[in-house]
């Protein structure tokens, strides 16, 4: 079997994978599941079981790393400071989060993406700071303990980071039309998910 062939069932499956997860996610808590192992340990764990957030980091991921160095360095530093603004502020609040804000991450960040849109770098730092605030502020909202959650949010913080690092780098070194292509699709998937969310969420409220 071919390298080219090996990767496209690679990412086949896992787009699948993905596709389950955000069809069927973890019950909602209002507080850390705990590992055992610290708070730090706990936020890591919050932000991997939760495709909610690993969804939208990952396709900004794919959209700077398909924009070039320049924006995926910009996203890598400023996505995890804002998501821990974000999840301070959360923290200091009584409010709970809204549903549609994740739905717009997955649409908006799916469909540039897809359409591998020509956006400044600008623009791309500014995308970057809305998500990490938006998203950051629900995860420290639901966090419950201040003084526990504010230690866990630098976990989190630091799987966003890793994940951006990871993913940008990797699509910034694809060099081949059909693997851009495949990044796009990707995006594509994002976007349908974003679909079925909001469709589940209007048909709640009917």
């Amino acid at each position: 079997m071919s390298t080219g062939v090996r990767l496209k069932s690679c990412c086949s499956m896992s787009l699948g994978s993905l596709f389950l997860m955000v069809l069927c996610p973890l019950p909602a808590e209002a507080h850390l599941n705990s590992t055992g192992m610290g708070p730090v340990y706990d936020g890591l764990l919050h932000f991997l079981q939760s495709p909610e957030d690993v969804v939208p980091v990952l396709a900004l991921a794919l959209f700077a790393g398909l924009r070039g160095t320049d924006h995926g360095r910009r996203a890598l530093f400023v996505l995890p400071s804002a998501w821990l603004l974000g999840g301070l502020l959360g923290l200091a609040s009584t409010s709970s989060g809204n549903s549609i804000l994740t739905v717009a991450s997955f649409l908006l960040l799916g469909a540039l993406v897809a359409a591998d849109a020509h956006l400044s770098l600008l623009a791309t730092t500014l995308i970057a700071v809305l998500l990490g605030l938006g998203h950051g502020y629900l995860n420290g909202a639901g966090m419950g303990q201040p003084e526990v959650g504010a230690i866990a949010l630098f976990g989190l913080v630091f799987m966003v980071f890793v994940t951006v690092a990871f993913s940008a780098a990797l699509v910034v070194r694809l060099r081949q039309p059909w693997t851009r292509i495949a990044v796009r699709v990707v995006g594509s998937w994002i976007v349908a998910m974003g679909l079925l969310m909001l469709g589940w969420n209007l048909h709640g409220k009917l």
